[in-house]
């Protein structure tokens, strides 16, 4: 059987397994180096109910007892970090003292409030964010009463066998729910078993380790735990069985399934070391790596003589395309079929493992195909919003759909647990800084300009240029920024241009609906004004400005002109970009042909308004692709990869 991929593999071998079963006494088994594809194997065959026997067992590292053994090492060690935290509290052991639901609904709101930037180590740090919340502060005041026999071992390095000790209380109080003992729980069952011998064996013997911190005990606990293994001792299926070559020496099935047969798996890669090359391993009287091919061949041979054997490989795993095992070459060769050659005839093993191969590919297929279609959403006129911001206005241009998500399902994207800070935090510092700096000196610049807006630079960006990669990156740029910012403002004051408005939020109805926008800066000249917007990312491009597909200078426009900004403006607008990011590339971008764009965008917005108001037009997904927001929180509700991709034979079936 020559599979695609490592998973269709996996399911023709279970269906292979799973036919035995049809005729009462025979037995199978698979015969596999590979402990992916056999932990796949065993995965698949619990569609039909059916408990493997693995001869390899599982490691204990991957049993629930374990895992939760190295979650709470690893969360001690990081201080409670948001991340290590939230994956002990969900662990299904975990109940705290409290009913499990319960435990599960003060974890899930823990996690809604540590969403965002990394929390400082430590409970202190933590208290303080929850202050406001007794519920949640007190399930933390539990979740640090159990972990209180660990803690109080963090001063300085301890004993091995002490941590063990700890960690056991730890794990107890953990587990423990209103109505049930925690040692019930964490040492039930064949892992629970296997993990207390591990410890037990290391409280006795590891005295004459070195002593260890709570930083260093998660690398150590892993290495007390290598190497373990669980094998449940009873419950697995009588008739078949997962065996590795070796185990398979001494076994008999009635139908063997060899699988994993690719260079490199059966085989297994020879690897002469580092160290001793093969003259010296001759000297030392050591075997020579292909021995173990010889032994692989052995195997192989010995249980490719049973009564009914299958061979089994993938052409490719994880997306790369594999060799055949050489004995599978051999044997092509042997009976004259190439298996490279679609128009070969093939002998008559190879023509009965396709009809498992189609079983396989059939049995997880889809029996109907549903035509991609592009989302459209038409809510009441009364349901949608009476107010919308520059931005939203933006967006409601470049993709409808999107500004139904957001302004009437009301949906947010969550933040990421210990979320970095990012381009749009070190943006609105800069913003800050540029706007404190331009506030202090609405006139003629002091003669230390670029000094102070440093300084100013540094209170903003301080908090997040502490690592020390972020601060050798990003401070460079924004002392270039700085003396730049420095140069175009005395040419500006020089000309007579003065700073009118500084982040100023202007509103103006029109129609059915109220327009606002906060104002970056706006500066006058007499009759003239200039609205700036200040850029640390990415500028729209000529097009999307003219096309009114980035309206957010324009908007700012029109709310001046109906007097939303404490004023009327009367006379010209300039409208201009400054490239604020800090690279290479900073500068100002004014916009031509200002008051054209301006008119487009009171144009295309009064169209919009009519629309959506008055005739309840649609909420479509991207109706102009080429406008697409560069930055979509909605692209995976909009399933826009399936729809954008739709092909002639979609078109054709819908």
């Amino acid at each position: 059987v020559d599979c695609p991929t490592e998973q269709v593999e996996a399911v023709a071998i279970a269906l292979a397994l799973r036919e035995t079963l049809e005729t009462e006494g025979r037995t199978a088994a698979l015969v596999t180096p590979d402990r992916n594809l056999a932990r796949r194997v065993t995965a698949e065959l619990q569609r039909w109910a059916i408990d493997i026997d693995d001869s390899a067992g599982v490691p204990l590292t991957e049993t629930p007892p374990a895992s939760l053994a190295r979650l709470v090492s690893v969360m001690i060690a990081e201080g409670f970090a948001p991340v290590a935290m939230l994956s002990v509290l969900q662990h299904p052991f975990v109940a705290l003292g409290l009913a499990r639901d319960d435990c599960r609904h003060y974890a899930r709101m823990l996690d809604t409030e540590l969403r965002g930037p990394t929390p400082k180590p430590g409970l202190k740090a933590l208290r303080k964010i929850l202050e406001k919340d007794r519920a949640l502060t007190g399930f933390v005041d539990r979740l640090a009463l159990a972990c209180g026999p660990l803690l109080a071992l963090a001063k300085s390095p301890q004993p091995v066998p002490d941590l063990l000790s700890a960690m056991v209380l730890s794990l107890e109080a953990l587990a423990a729910t209103d109505v049930e003992a925690g040692a019930a729980m964490v040492w039930r069952g064949d892992a629970g078993e296997a993990l207390a011998q591990v410890i037990a064996t290391w409280r006795e013997s590891g005295a004459d380790l070195p002593l260890v911190s709570l930083a260093q005990f998660p690398d150590v606990l892993d290495e007390l735990l290598a190497g373990a293994v669980v094998r449940p001792r009873h419950g697995r299926h009588p008739r078949l069985a997962i065996l590795g070559p070796l185990e398979a020496r001494l076994q008999r099935a009635d139908r063997v399934v060899l699988g994993g047969l690719n260079e490199g798996t059966w085989p297994a890669t020879v690897d002469t070391g580092p160290w001793i090359n093969r003259p010296m391993r001759r000297t030392l009287g050591l075997p020579q790596p292909e021995r173990r091919i010889g032994q692989a061949a052995h195997d192989f041979a010995q249980a490719f003589a049973a009564d009914e054997v299958f061979l089994v490989r993938s052409n490719r795993v994880g997306g790369t395309p594999t060799v055949p095992a050489r004995w599978l070459a051999r044997l092509d060769a042997r009976l004259r079929y190439d298996a490279q050659d679609a128009n070969a005839d093939a002998p008559a093993y190879v023509e009965a493992g396709r009809d498992y191969l189609a079983w396989a590919l059939d049995l997880d297929s889809a029996r109907k195909r549903v035509p991609p279609e592009q989302p459209v959403f038409c809510p009441p006129i009364t349901a949608r919003p009476k107010k919308l911001s520059a931005s939203s206005i933006e967006l409601w241009r470049r993709d409808p759909y999107g500004l139904y998500a957001y302004r009437i399902l009301k949906l947010r994207p969550l933040e990421p647990l210990e979320q970095a800070f990012g381009a749009a935090e070190r943006g609105s510092a800069i913003h800050k800084a540029l706007e404190a700096f331009v506030r202090a000196w609405p006139d003629m610049l002091p003669v230390d300009a670029e000094a102070a807006l440093l300084k100013l630079g540094r209170e903003t960006l301080g908090p997040l240029l502490e690592r020390p990669a972020d601060e050798a990156f990003w401070w460079p740029r924004f002392e270039r920024l700085a003396a730049w910012f420095c140069d175009i403002e005395r040419e500006r004051r020089a000309e007579g241009w003065r700073p009118h408005l500084l982040e100023t939020q202007g509103e103006r109805k029109i129609g059915k609906l109220t327009i606002y926008a906060i104002a970056d800066r706006i500066d006058r000249k007499g009759k003239d004004w200039e609205i700036i917007d200040y850029k640390t990312g990415r500028v729209p491009s000529r097009r999307e400005i003219e096309a009114a597909f980035a309206p957010q200078l324009s908007v700012e426009a029109l709310i001046a002109r109906g007097g939303g900004y404490k004023g009327k403006v009367d006379g010209d607008i300039a409208l201009s970009y400054w490239r604020t990011g800090g690279g290479d590339g900073q500068r100002e971008i004014p916009v031509k042909n200002a008051a054209e764009v301006i008119e487009t965008t009171d144009r295309e917005l009064r169209r919009l308004i009519e629309d959506f108001y008055t005739k309840g037009v649609a909420y479509e997904a991207i109706p102009y692709p080429a406008f697409a927001p560069a930055y979509n929180d909605y692209e995976h509700l909009e399933r826009v990869a399936e729809w954008a991709s739709r092909d002639d034979d979609d078109e054709e079936a819908s």
